[in-house]
């Protein structure tokens, strides 16, 4: 599993690369999952914290409650694959505007 997690982080911003260079409405599809998995990462988050200080119960159990949420877990892995993806298209645009 730990092997797919690592593969998964490279493969999967490559894909989105020769997805994007194919058909390019599939960069306004990535960033628009992006903004919509961002929103959701953070508002999770300071709705987990909120709760937390609301209730007085600061333990690090209670703030590690929110791993456990499955749309937290995936809009973290998209946000994650995301920055890989944006961090390539950057550097390819970097090479290819200096080789031409």
């Amino acid at each position: 599993m730990k092997v797919l997690l690592i593969l998964g982080s490279f493969v999967v911003p490559m894909i989105m690369v020769i997805m994007q260079n194919k058909w390019s409405k599939f960069r306004l599809i990535f960033n628009l999952i992006a903004i919509l998995a961002a929103l959701t990462f953070g508002n999770m988050l300071s709705l987990a914290i909120y709760q937390i200080l609301h209730d007085n119960t600061v333990f690090m159990t209670n703030i590690h409650g929110i791993l456990l949420n499955p749309f937290f877990l995936l809009t973290g892995a998209y946000l994650g694959v995301y920055l890989v993806y944006t961090i390539t298209l950057n550097i390819f645009q970097d090479v290819s505007s200096k080789l031409f």
